[in-house]
């Protein structure tokens, strides 16, 4: 059985989402049922409340609050 490049992202969110209570995704339009830009996230917000969250259009401020969430021993995954 062959899966897509997405399909094979979006598994592996998931497991590290599933696995590990400090992951999180945030992004814009991540949150929500569209998934994202590339969709990549499409169905994990209603899997993981609270989890994966939409952001700003501001890629300084996601980058900046990857690097205060991971100093603080988060493991935050952040879609561009």
């Amino acid at each position: 059985m062959s899966i897509t490049y997405l399909e094979a992202i979006r598994e592996a969110q998931a497991k590290l989402l599933r696995d590990d209570k400090r992951v999180f995704i945030y992004g814009q339009d991540v949150g929500g049922s569209f998934g994202g830009a590339f969709k990549a996230t499409k169905g994990l917000a209603k899997e993981f409340p609270g989890r994966v969250l939409n952001t700003p259009i501001s890629e300084d401020a996601m980058v900046g609050t990857a690097i205060g969430a991971a100093l603080e021993g988060m493991r935050p995954i952040v879609e561009m």
